[in-house]
């Protein structure tokens, strides 16, 4: 971290305001042991970082004191984990040592912060930024504090980001949502979960993000009165419970509203459930479900509910803790209003999550519900992966939003990711019944082991000794312990199948005086394999022949390379990973509107992006493929996520050069009232002849009073787009025009 100016009498004042505030919230549940480890805290913070300061001028310290509020106050950890978030980023960006925090703090406080700490630069691999992740995630299986304090520390650093470059932000969005918003989730920190996903929108997509925030602030008033009006007629039936309660109204997170807009494919004014209404009651343990119903039943008594929005998670919690009854009703002027109705220890763990659960181990057999995923991540971190991708992407599976609840013929419950499959059941059972089923009925009757399962499936496995797992059975699974498990046996069969291989290989060499070990993994590359064992499997299965070493230069027993004659008609080594920049030529003026780190991109081959055609003016980024050269995307595309997070090294920064007189193509989808052929040439003549834009395709189909029309059209810039579909909008029977989305490229 780069020096700065030390830290001035006014700012150690303030800062000791900061710090003074912080400990007297925690000293009421702290140790005399836990209070002096604070003060040590305190005084190795402000030494450390003292030279230290943000990108927005403050002084770094500011933010591990902040980090540690985070924990305490909207996460509800406890001193040790307060203690060990002051010191986050002691080890990472000062002189200070793990030895040094030992010899203070102790073993406990020292494996919190050796968790939080990222791999230095000694680790030499490909993609650190998937290590780190997974470093992180692997604490899981030993002290969950630590992805808890990291929480706090993206959640800090998303809420002061602002101060950051434009391509830093949106790599640290796109790690947001990629693995700690899914994971927020997953350990029931619904607040943090919601306050990620509005900042990376706010981040990715600002123009969206703004006009929602700017409709919400304009109907607000009227919001908070039609909530006033909502609870008046209820108010009476509730007070004859007899039992304390409180009401909340809130409006939806503005990220749930996009979704829900581009889900249904309908304008913001047509969403009428924009907020929810809370009702917490605060009863005893054993009356939380009956008052719970009872609520239920005075609500739907004054209003008419709608029966399929019903969801009771007070019967039956999800897997993450979660526990709530939902309903959607009717309210005046036939506006629709979510209601959840739940106690207070209820509201207490959706609001805190993980650290919550803790205060309620024991009650209603609460240990079993973060203990059970606790042991699947347990169990996948001791399966081998390749990489720290193969590991990030098996970990995210366990992240799953959306749940089905499946049963054992004994009648066990098992919470499985939506769209899991019979197979994966056979793994969440046990690893050696998932191995070795051969056959599985859901509901007695016999079905594919790719059988996508549904609530209240009731499952059975039988197995054999002599079934083994086979590559396509992981287009078969979604769960990460199912495909990790299969992933590992056949590794296993690979490896057993390769070693004849690898013996033949080794005699071979021996008796040509070529040294095995000094020479295998030029082979690996030669023939274009990632590992020493994919080698031995493919000459096992006579995918390649076993080499012939007379095509080889040999020098003092070290393989070369390939003899001169045989490199223009045989396979030389794997070319790079990236592809090159191209040769650029002295006095020749770049043509191209897009820079890309402040050069022309004229210096790559590149091109469009066309899973989210941007045009001239739109947010961009660059990335680095590894066979099609430079692809520029959006930076609200449906794939930015994914490269973003997992691929920051491939990332280039882009932008728009000038203007430019290139046409760009864009596809539209446009719904509507279907009133016949009129609309056709409605939607033509306002784009061709009013507008003055050139169509290149034009298809629409109807089906029951309403049509999809899909228009490809060719723009020169963000400016004329947007006042395109906005006059497309305008239209009559038009009730939605959006950007075509292709979601994978």
């Amino acid at each position: 971290m780069p020096r700065g100016k030390a830290i001035t009498d006014n700012e150690y004042a303030q800062i000791d305001i900061e710090y003074k505030s912080l400990f007297n919230k925690v000293r009421a549940k702290a140790t005399e042991e836990d209070k002096e480890n604070l003060n040590k805290a305190y005084d190795l913070i402000l030494s450390a970082h003292n030279l230290q300061r943000r990108k927005s001028g403050e002084p770094y310290v500011f933010h591990p004191i902040e980090v540690a509020r985070i924990c305490y106050e909207e996460i509800g950890l406890g001193p040790t984990a307060v203690i060990s978030a002051l010191l986050h980023d002691v080890v990472e960006d000062t002189e200070t040592t793990l030895e040094d925090i030992h010899e203070i703090f102790g073993e406990k406080i020292t494996k919190i912060v050796d968790g939080l700490t990222k791999l230095d630069g000694t680790y030499n691999v490909e993609n650190k930024q998937a290590e780190n992740f997974k470093k992180v995630l692997s604490s899981l299986a030993y002290d969950v504090r630590v992805a808890l304090i990291k929480m706090a520390d993206r959640l800090h650093n998303l809420r002061t980001i602002d101060a950051m470059p434009r391509p830093k932000q949106l790599k640290i969005a796109a790690e947001t949502k990629y693995i700690y918003t899914p994971l927020a989730h997953r350990l029931g920190l619904y607040n943090i979960r919601t306050e990620f996903n509005d900042i990376c929108m706010k981040i990715s997509d600002p123009e969206t993000y703004n006009e929602l925030n700017s409709k919400l602030l304009a109907s607000e008033s009227d919001r908070s009165k039609y909530i006033t009006e909502f609870i008046e007629p209820l108010k009476e039936k509730l007070n004859a419970l007899d039992v304390d309660y409180r009401v909340i109204g809130r409006s939806k997170a503005i990220s749930s509203i996009w979704n829900k807009i581009q889900k249904k494919q309908i304008p913001f004014e047509e969403i009428y459930d924009l907020f929810a209404v809370r009702i917490i009651c605060d009863v005893e343990i054993e009356k939380e479900k009956s008052v719970c119903w009872q609520i239920y039943s005075i609500i739907t008594d004054v209003f008419t509910p709608i029966p399929e929005r019903l969801k009771d998670w007070v019967t039956t919690p999800k897997s993450n803790g979660y526990e709530s009854l939902h309903t959607t009703v009717i309210g005046a002027n036939g506006r629709y209003v979510e209601v959840q109705i739940r106690s207070e220890r209820m509201d207490d763990i959706a609001e805190r999550g993980f650290a919550a659960h803790w205060k309620y181990k024991g009650v209603k057999n609460k240990h079993s519900v973060y203990d059970r995923w606790l042991d699947n991540i347990r169990a996948l971190l001791d399966t081998q992966h390749s990489d720290a991708l193969e590991f990030l992407n098996d970990f995210k599976s366990n992240l799953f939003q959306k749940e089905v609840f499946v049963f054992t013929p004994d009648g066990d419950m098992k919470i499985l990711p939506e769209g899991a499959t019979a197979l994966d059941f056979a793994f969440e059972i046990h690893s050696e019944v998932g191995y070795h089923a051969t056959a599985i009925k859901v509901n007695n009757k016999l079905v594919p082991m790719g059988h996508q399962l549904q609530n209240g499936d009731q499952v059975s496995v039988t197995t054999s000794k002599n079934q083994k797992p086979s590559e396509h059975w992981l287009k078969m699974t979604v769960t990460g312990k199912a495909r990790s498990k299969i992933r590992s046996a056949m590794k296993e069969e690979k490896r057993e199948k390769g070693e004849i291989s690898k013996e033949m290989l080794m005699r071979k060499m021996k008796n040509l005086k070529i040294p095995f070990n000094e020479n295998v993994d030029f082979l690996v590359k030669h023939y274009g394999y990632s590992n020493r064992p994919d080698l031995y499997y493919a000459m096992s299965i006579e995918e390649i022949k076993p080499p012939d070493f007379k095509i080889f230069e040999i020098e003092n027993g070290k393989i070369r390379g390939l003899k001169e004659e045989r490199k223009t008609t045989t396979g030389a080594q794997a070319p790079s990973d990236l592809p090159p920049k191209r040769p650029r030529k002295e006095g020749v003026i770049s043509k191209s509107s897009i820079l890309v780190d402040g050069e022309s991109a004229d210096q790559y081959e590149f091109s469009l992006a066309k899973c989210c055609t941007p045009v001239q003016g739109e947010d961009i980024f660059g990335y680095l493929t590894a066979g099609e050269g430079l692809k520029i995307h959006r930076t609200n595309c449906k794939n930015a996520t994914h490269l973003l997070a997992n691929y920051s090294y491939r990332v280039l920064k882009a932008q728009w050069a000038r203007k430019s007189g290139t046409n760009f193509t864009v596809e539209l989808s446009i719904i509507g009232v279907d009133s016949g052929p009129g609309v056709i040439t409605a939607i033509s003549n306002e784009i061709s002849n009013k507008l003055g834009v050139n169509i290149r395709s034009f298809s629409i189909e109807g089906n029951q009073g309403y049509f999809e029309g899909k228009v490809k059209i060719f723009v020169k810039n963000k400016d004329q787009l947007n006042h395109v579909m906005n006059s497309i909008k305008k239209l009559e029977g038009i009730t939605n025009v959006s950007r075509f989305i292709i979601e994978d490229e």
